[in-house]
């Protein structure tokens, strides 16, 4: 059950309008790390939780904090368009520096919102359900969750300097803050599921199970020019589960056959020459 409350999270109160800055702030809202992603990865990961019911918690707990993000994104680029009009569409035009970099005000925040927030990145492609990531294994997702909040935090803290207004960098503090415990919060649940069950993903398929591939999973192939990736731990270090030592390979070799497809059938009319086979 949710239940939703009047009061936003935190205030949301701008200085003064800014229809063009309205269009880049809808990065992080609907671009493939803002908030409506985190909201809805959380949410679905938490839904399809199985297991020790602290995770399930945690989960809803932030996913349900997503959702009053959302909203607050929505009231700042509602405040942001107040008064916002046709006019100052072709007004932001004329100034061919905007134009090019910033593209004036999205037109459809003036045609399809009615000068509200979009589902949409700020190019304004709709967002996208394939963005979040919720596969049923819990450090996977943990992980995950640790990439969106600092891709997240990453955008929000680059348009934070796109501003000026005081009141928009008051949110935006807000946010930064909530997502720098989010990262918090995601790498406390990573170290805990990895100290139970081992760093690797899928914990259930362990080292020997891999029999006679077990050198591969400690060598790194040189493949670029030079060897300044040899510095690394990756290359000279051991593996984080102790279950054995890098090695650098300096030139590597391919390990493999030819490979020598079969020629299809003609009916495919793939125009090779030769014989199909008859296998």
């Amino acid at each position: 059950m949710f239940r939703h409350q009047k009061e936003l999270q935190f205030e949301v109160k701008v200085d003064r309008p800014d229809p063009v800055f309205a269009r880049q702030v809808q990065e992080i809202l609907g671009g493939q790390f803002g908030e409506m992603t985190v909201m809805m990865q959380y949410l679905f990961q938490g839904f399809n939780c199985r297991g020790e019911e602290k995770y399930k918690d945690m989960l809803m707990d932030i996913g349900t904090e997503e959702i009053g993000h959302v909203e607050m994104l929505c009231a700042l680029i509602s405040q942001l368009l107040d008064g916002a009009s046709p006019e100052e569409q072709q007004k932001a035009a004329e100034d061919p520096v905007t134009a090019a970099i910033m593209g004036g005000i999205n037109p459809q925040h003036l045609l399809v919102s009615g000068l509200g927030g979009l589902p949409t990145n700020s190019t304004g492609v709709p967002w996208n359900g394939s963005y979040i990531v919720a596969s049923g294994n819990l450090l996977a997702d943990m992980r995950s969750n640790l990439h969106a909040e600092s891709q997240g935090r990453l955008q929000v803290a680059r348009l934070y300097h796109m501003t000026t207004d005081e009141g928009v960098r008051a949110t935006f503090r807000k946010m930064l803050a909530r997502d720098r415990y989010h990262q918090y919060q995601w790498m406390a649940a990573i170290q805990e599921l990895e100290e139970k069950n081992g760093v690797v993903v899928p914990a259930s398929f362990p080292p020997e199970a891999e029999l006679e591939s077990q050198p591969e999973a400690y060598e790194f192939w040189n493949l670029s020019e030079g060897n300044e990736s040899s510095e690394g731990l990756w290359a000279k270090g051991s593996a984080p589960d102790g279950t054995g030592d890098f090695v650098y390979i300096s030139n590597p070799v391919p390990k493999g056959q030819v490979y020598d497809p079969v020629i299809p059938a003609t009916e495919l009319h793939h125009d090779l020459d030769g014989k199909a086979s008859d296998k």
